[in-house]
């Protein structure tokens, strides 16, 4: 039974890994320009160190500390949303942060996966929000979301297929 869920887990990781990777050449199909390259190179750099917050957080169980910053990422277009004053964006932000932060509290107890669907699922999110501009004045923001996102996802699904255990 256990070769056959690991073998699920890997088949769903694929698919996801080609989903993010077609995602993101559609939002580069030109050069980067210097903006959006310092973007995505930030983007690696808060990645890498959103990945590792467990271990600054060694009496909590990582799937708490991933599930936090989650609802972390999620609030910050709220604040964005604020800053643009529209009420009906304020509105939308708020709802789609709002179902971010459910799946977060379910993760902290459920699934491991929880967290790589919502890290994904909100770097979909930002990459919506790139293309049609929702939010003003966020323009280089969703980019160097999006490659947070999907590092912080990629590197929890590789943790997850390679046994670590998420709770304590």
């Amino acid at each position: 039974m256990g070769g056959i869920a690991i073998a699920d887990d890997v088949q769903a990781w694929r698919r996801l890994t080609r989903r993010c990777v077609a995602a993101l050449f559609t939002v580069i199909r030109r050069p980067l320009q210097p903006p959006w390259r310092a973007a995505i190179m930030w983007g690696l750099v808060v990645g890498a160190a959103q990945a590792a917050t467990p271990l600054g957080f060694w009496w909590l169980d990582a799937s708490t500390v991933y599930a936090l910053g989650l609802a972390v990422i999620a609030s910050v277009y709220v604040g964005f949303a604020v800053a643009d004053g529209r009420g009906a964006v304020i509105a939308v932000e708020a709802g789609v942060a709002g179902m971010f932060v459910v799946v977060a509290a379910a993760a902290v107890t459920g699934s491991p996966w929880l967290l790589v669907v919502g890290l994904a699922g909100h770097g979909f999110k930002d990459l919506w929000q790139h293309r049609h501009r929702f939010v003003a004045n966020t323009r280089w923001w969703p980019p160097f979301c999006l490659v947070i996102d999907w590092m912080v996802a990629a590197i929890i699904a590789v943790e997850i297929i390679a046994g670590i255990d998420f709770h304590h």
